[in-house]
């Protein structure tokens, strides 16, 4: 039985890459910490390679189907979803938690 877990694979390798831009630093990512250029270009040349693949030559080798626009979108919102939350949590950690250890 053949199950379809790219939905899933997508979402994964998204929030897996990007919170990378949320824990690296204290301050609001982008806004009041930029990242490097190589540390950019190195997240987003995996994210793309990770989400081009179901739309690739190799994707009957990997047993791959592209997406319908309408879960591609519910990905997005959720990978948005959790980044904003783990900004949050982020920011309550440094401003309660840690405050007490310190």
């Amino acid at each position: 039985m053949k199950t379809n877990s790219e939905p899933v694979d997508m979402e994964s390798l998204a929030t897996q890459i990007l919170v990378v831009f949320i824990i690296r630093t204290r301050e609001i990512p982008f806004i009041k910490s930029k990242p490097s250029k190589n540390l950019t270009i190195s997240v987003l040349a995996c994210l793309l390679i990770g989400w081009l693949l179901p739309y690739s030559p190799f994707s009957n080798l990997l047993h791959f189907q592209p997406l319908p626009n309408n879960v591609l979108t519910i990905i997005i919102v959720l990978v948005v979803v959790y980044l904003f939350t783990a900004e949050i949590v982020k920011q309550f950690i440094y401003k309660f938690v840690l405050k007490e250890i310190n």
